[in-house]
C-alpha cells in the first residue's frame, strides 16, 4: 500500500490505539517524501488518464493546423496533418474503445473543404510561392485518400454540423466531471499535503505558513485546536518536540528553499485558479524574502556551476604546477559548447588562470596554450555563423593576437602546430623546446573573416563604418607579423595562405604614392608646414621608397611566389586575379591583358565556387575600365559585355541582391549569399560602370548604324545601348537630360548627325564629371581621350550619312569641321576606303575625296529585295528539313562557315572585330550561373 494511504480515514483515526498513535513513522515519511530532488523541484505530478493524454495531444495539433489555415502556410499545415495522422494511429486502442473523437471529425472536413476552396481560387494559386503551392496538392492529395475512410462520419458532421458540435460539448462535461471525482477520490495523494494528518509535525505546520494561505489558515489552525482533532499523544510528546527545535529549526529552512507546495487541482473554479496565480508570485516572493532572513538561501539558476559563480581556482595550500594548470584549464573545457553555459565568464576563467601562470612563471609553453583557448572562446562567443563580433569582444580578440604574436617573436623555442597531439605535447620548463597544439595562421584567418562580417554588417554611410575601417591597418600589421614569423617557422602551404591574405587586402588599393611618385609630384604636394608636422612619416617613406617597396612590388613578389608553390588551384587562382586587377586599377592595361590570356580562366572559371566567380567578375570589369581609359574602346566593350547585358551587374559583383530573385531563393540562400557580399569600400562604382559601357558602345554602334542604316541584316552590337535609344524616342517631350543615361542618348544622336561638339557637351560636363570622369586617378588624360575619340568617330558618322551628298570634299575642310589634324583625317578615310565601309578615292595633289556613285537602279533594287526573300526561303526550307531529319547542325554550321553572309558588307565589316573577341571577352560565368547564382 502507498505511504500517502497510511491514515487517510477518520475510520483509521478512531480505531489505532494508542501506542500506533505515539509511533512518528507516518512523520518520518512525510518529512523524506517534502525533501524533492533538484528535477522534481520545478515540476507538478499530475495524474492523467491515457485518454486525456492522447486527446489533448490530438487537440494541440487540430489547433495548430487552424491556426496555420487562418495565415495560409500550407507548409505548415501539411506538416502537422502528417504528425496529426501519426498521433491519431498511435491512439488507435483508445478511440476503438471510446469512438472518433467528433472534434477531428470536424476537422478532417473543414480542412478539406478549404483545400478544395484553395485550389478553385486560381488567383490565389498564382501568388503563392513555390513551396505553398507545392505543399497545397500534396495535401489535397493526402486529405481525400484520408477522407475515405471516415466518409460516414464526414457524411453525418456536415449533415449536422450543430448537433456535432453540441455532442463534443456534452461529452466534455461528464469528461470534466470524471476528471473531478477522480480527483475526489484521489484526495489521499493529491490532496495529502493540503489536509492535516493525525500527528502533525512541526513540518506540517511550517508547510501551512510556506503554503500562504494567510489569515484563513491560522483561523482554521486556531478551529481546528478548538475542535480537538489532535490526538491525546501531542500533549505527552510536548518534550520530545522541545528537545528536538534546533533539528526542526534547520529542517524549516531546507523545505523554504526545496519545496514546491502544488496548487488544487481540477475541482476548484476557474476564477479561484485565476486569483491563486496572482497569488503565486507574492507567495514566492515571500518565501524568498524569509529564506533570506533566516538563512541567507542564494536563488541560483541551472547550468554549469562555473558559470554563475566563480569557483576557487586552487585551494589553500595547493602546490601550482604544470599539470594542476593544464587539469584545471580542461575543466573549463569541459563547459565549452554546453547549454546554459556565460561564454563571458569563462573568458574571465581563461584570463584568471593565464595570470596564475604568470605569476607562477610556470612557462611560455602553458601561456601560449591558454592564450589558443582564450581566442578560441571569443570566436565562440557567437554561436552564430551570421553574427558579427561585438566591439568589446573585437578588441579584446586583436589585443590576444597580437600578444600570442609577441610571445612567439619572444621566444624562438616554442614549436606550434596543428600535427602536434595532445599527448606529445612539452608545456613544462625543461631542457626540451615548447610543442604546443595549434594553429596561429587559422586564428588570423578567422580574424580576417570576422573583420570582413563587421564590414558587412555595418551601415556604409554611418561614422561607425568609418571607426571600424580604421581597424583595417591593425589587421594588416597582424598579417604582416605573421607572414615574417611563419616565413622562417611556417611550411610552404601556410606562406601561401598567408600571402593570399596580404593580397586580398592590397589588390583593390590605389596606390597614390606610387602614382604620384611616377609623375614625380610627390614633393610638390605636400607644402612646407605640412612637411615640418610630418617629418617622422617622411622619414618612414623614404625609408620605403629607399627599399622600394609599393604596392606593385609587394604584389609582385606575394603573387610569383605563390604562382610558383602553391599546390591548390584556388589560392593560385585568386592570386592571378587579384594581379590582373591591381594592374588595371594602375592602368597597366598590356600587363594584365597578358597575364589574362596567358592564364586561360575564361575556359574553367564556371566550376569555380562563387566567390571566385565574384573576384574574376570584379576582375573583368576593372579590365574593361582600364582599357576604356586606355582608349582601348572596343576592348573595354567586349570586357564588360556579359556583365551589363545579363541586368544583374550589382549581384554579379558582390555588391547587392536583386529584389526580383528574392521569390527564388528561400531565407538560408539569401544568408549564404548575404556573406558573400563585398564590404563597401571594395565597391565598384555601378554608375560608372554603366557610364564607360555605354559610352563606349555609342562610340561602336553610331558609326556601325550609319555605315549599315538600309542593310536588312544588320545585327546589334550592343541590345542594353539600343534599348536606351529606343526608351529615349519614346519620350512624348524630351527636355535637357538629367540621368547619365539621358546624357549618353542625346550625345549620340547628336553623334549621328555628325555634330561633334554637341555629342562633346552631352559628354563632359559638370554634371557628368562630378558623377563619372572626376572618380578616374588620371582626370585630364581620360577627357582628352574621350575627346579625341568623339572627333574621329563623329567624322567617320559624318562621312557614311553624308556620302550621297558630295561629289568631292576637300581633307582641309574636314580637319576645320573636326578640329582634327590632317595626317589624322588623312589616315581614318584611307582606312574606311581600304576595308571598303566608303566607296571613294583620294586625289592626293588637291586633298580631296573624290566619292563614287554606288546607287543602284530601280531593277537592280527589285533584283536585290527577290534576292533577299529566296534567302530567307532556303533558310527556313534548311531549319525545317534538318528538324525532320533530326538534324539540328547542319546549318547553323552552315552559317558559321559563312555559307549566307560570306560576301555580305557586314562581315566584311566586323571580321576584324570578331577575330579579337577572346577567350576572356566571353567568361562562362555569366551563362552557367542564370540559375545556380
Amino acid at each position: 500500500m502507498s505511504r500517502f494511504f497510511a491514515r487517510s480515514d477518520s475510520e483509521s483515526e478512531e480505531s489505532s490505539s494508542d501506542d500506533e498513535i505515539t509511533d512518528k513513522a507516518p512523520g518520518a515519511t512525510f518529512k523524506q517524501s517534502l525533501l524533492l530532488s533538484d528535477d522534481e523541484e520545478d515540476t507538478k505530478r499530475v495524474v492523467r488518464s491515457a485518454k486525456d493524454k492522447r486527446f489533448e495531444e490530438l487537440t494541440n495539433l487540430i489547433k495548430t493546423i487552424r491556426n496555420a489555415m487562418k495565415i495560409r502556410d500550407m507548409s505548415k499545415c501539411l506538416e502537422e496533418f502528417e504528425q496529426l495522422c501519426r498521433a491519431f494511429l498511435k491512439s488507435k486502442n483508445i478511440v476503438d474503445k471510446e469512438g472518433i473523437p467528433p472534434f477531428y471529425i470536424r476537422l478532417l472536413a473543414d480542412l478539406e473543404d478549404y483545400l478544395n476552396q484553395l485550389w478553385e481560387d486560381k488567383e490565389g494559386k498564382k501568388k503563392m510561392n513555390k513551396n505553398n503551392a507545392k505543399a497545397l496538392s500534396t495535401l489535397r492529395q493526402k486529405i481525400r485518400k484520408y477522407n475515405r475512410d471516415f466518409e460516414s462520419e464526414i457524411a453525418a458532421y456536415k449533415e449536422n454540423p450543430q448537433e456535432s458540435a453540441d455532442e463534443e460539448e456534452e461529452e466534455k462535461e461528464p469528461e470534466d466531471s470524471g476528471s473531478s471525482s477522480d480527483s475526489e477520490g484521489e484526495v489521499s495523494s493529491k490532496s495529502f499535503l493540503k489536509k492535516k494528518p493525525e500527528a502533525p509535525s512541526e513540518a506540517t505546520k511550517f508547510l501551512k505558513t510556506a503554503k500562504g494561505s494567510g489569515d484563513e489558515s491560522s483561523s482554521s489552525d486556531e478551529d481546528d485546536d478548538d475542535d480537538g482533532d489532535w490526538s491525546p499523544s501531542d500533549t505527552g510528546s510536548s518534550s520530545e518536540t522541545s528537545d528536538k527545535e534546533e533539528e526542526n529549526a534547520l529542517k524549516r529552512k531546507r523545505l523554504v528553499t526545496f519545496l514546491k507546495v502544488q496548487r488544487a487541482q481540477d475541482t476548484e473554479k476557474p476564477g479561484v485558479r485565476k486569483e491563486e496565480r496572482k497569488k503565486k508570485p507574492k507567495q514566492k516572493e515571500q518565501i524568498e524574502e524569509e529564506a533570506e532572513e533566516e538563512g541567507g538561501w542564494e536563488k541560483v539558476n541551472r547550468g554549469v556551476p562555473l558559470v554563475k559563480e566563480k569557483p576557487k581556482m586552487f585551494a589553500k595550500g595547493t602546490e601550482i604546477n604544470t599539470a594542476v594548470v593544464v587539469k584545471k584549464l580542461n575543466e573549463i573545457l569541459q563547459a565549452r559548447g554546453k547549454k546554459g553555459t556565460d561564454r563571458a565568464a569563462q573568458i574571465e576563467l581563461f584570463h584568471a588562470l593565464a595570470a596564475i601562470a604568470a605569476e607562477n612563471n610556470l612557462g611560455q609553453g602553458i601561456l601560449v596554450k591558454i592564450k589558443f583557448n582564450i581566442i578560441a572562446s571569443l570566436y565562440d562567443y557567437n554561436p552564430n555563423l551570421a553574427a558579427f563580433m561585438k566591439p568589446d569582444m573585437w578588441k579584446k580578440c586583436l589585443d590576444c593576437i597580437d600578444e600570442l604574436l609577441d610571445i612567439l617573436f619572444e621566444h624562438n623555442n616554442i614549436f606550434i602546430g596543428e600535427n602536434i597531439a595532445e599527448d606529445s605535447e612539452n608545456l613544462a620548463v625543461s631542457d626540451q623546446p615548447f610543442r604546443v597544439r595549434g594553429c596561429i595562421l587559422t586564428l588570423v584567418e578567422r580574424m580576417d573573416e570576422e573583420f570582413t562580417k563587421i564590414m558587412q554588417n555595418t551601415d556604409p554611410h554611418s561614422q561607425e563604418y568609418v571607426d571600424n575601417l580604421k581597424d583595417e591597418g591593425r589587421v594588416c600589421g597582424i598579417v604582416d607579423r605573421l607572414l615574417t614569423y611563419l616565413e622562417n617557422k611556417g611550411s610552404t602551404e601556410e606562406i601561401c595562405r598567408v600571402y593570399l591574405r596580404r593580397i586580398m587586402h592590397t589588390y583593390y588599393k590605389f596606390d597614390y604614392k606610387a602614382h604620384r611618385r611616377s609623375l614625380g609630384l610627390q614633393g610638390e604636394t605636400k607644402s612646407e608646414q605640412d612637411q615640418e608636422e610630418s617629418k617622422e612619416e617622411s622619414k618612414e617613406e623614404s625609408k620605403e621608397e629607399s627599399e622600394g617597396e609599393d604596392s606593385a612590388v609587394i604584389m609582385d613578389r606575394l603573387c610569383k611566389f605563390i604562382y610558383a608553390k602553391d599546390r591548390t588551384d584556388r589560392i593560385r587562382t585568386c592570386a592571378i586575379l587579384c594581379h590582373i586587377y591591381h594592374h588595371a586599377l594602375h592602368s597597366r592595361w598590356y600587363q594584365a591583358r597578358d597575364l589574362m590570356l596567358m592564364s586561360h580562366l575564361q575556359d574553367n572559371i564556371q566550376h569555380a565556387d562563387p566567390p571566385v566567380q565574384i573576384l574574376y567578375n570584379r576582375t573583368m570589369v576593372q579590365l574593361g575600365i582600364c582599357a576604356f581609359r586606355q582608349g582601348m574602346i572596343k576592348d573595354a566593350h567586349n570586357a564588360l559585355l556579359d556583365i551589363q547585358s545579363s541586368g544583374r551587374a550589382k549581384e554579379l559583383l558582390g555588391q547587392g541582391l536583386l529584389m526580383r530573385n528574392m521569390q527564388e531563393r528561400n531565407a538560408e540562400q539569401e544568408k549564404i549569399e548575404k556573406r558573400r557580399q563585398v564590404p563597401f569600400h571594395m565597391h565598384i562604382n555601378l554608375e560608372l560602370l554603366e557610364c564607360v559601357y555605354l559610352v563606349s558602345a555609342m562610340l561602336l554602334e553610331i558609326p556601325y548604324m550609319a555605315a549599315h542604316e538600309f542593310d536588312a541584316r544588320r545585327r546589334m552590337i550592343s541590345k542594353q545601348f539600343h534599348h536606351q535609344l529606343r526608351v529615349g524616342e519614346r519620350q512624348p517631350l524630351l527636355g535637357p537630360p538629367e540621368s547619365m543615361r539621358e546624357h549618353v542618348v542625346a550625345a549620340s544622336k547628336a553623334m549621328k548627325m555628325g555634330d561633334w561638339r554637341t555629342c562633346h557637351s552631352f559628354i563632359i560636363n559638370e554634371k557628368m564629371n562630378s558623377k563619372v570622369w572626376d572618380l578616374f586617378p588620371e582626370i585630364q588624360r581620360v577627357r582628352e581621350m574621350l575627346v579625341r575619340k568623339i572627333q574621329e568617330e563623329s567624322l567617320r558618322t559624318y562621312l557614311f550619312t553624308y556620302s550621297s551628298v558630295y561629289d568631292s570634299i576637300s581633307m582641309a575642310t574636314l580637319s576645320e569641321m573636326f578640329e582634327l589634324e590632317m595626317p589624322t583625317v588623312h589616315s581614318i578615310i584611307s582606312k574606311m576606303i581600304i576595308n571598303e565601309e566608303l566607296m571613294a578615292s583620294l586625289d592626293q595633289p588637291t586633298q580631296t575625296v573624290m566619292m563614287h556613285r554606288t546607287e543602284p537602279t530601280s531593277l537592280q533594287n527589285m533584283a536585290l529585295k527577290l534576292a533577299e526573300k529566296l534567302g530567307n526561303l532556303v533558310e527556313n526550307n534548311e531549319r525545317v528539313s534538318d528538324l525532320k531529319q533530326g538534324i539540328y547542325g547542319g546549318y547553323f554550321n552552315r552559317d558559321q562557315k559563312g555559307g549566307y553572309q560570306q560576301k555580305q558588307s557586314y562581315q566584311r565589316d566586323q571580321k576584324s572585330y570578331q577575330q579579337k573577341q577572346s577567350g576572356y571577352q566571353r567568361g562562362g560565368y555569366r551563362n552557367q550561373n542564370q540559375g545556380n547564382y
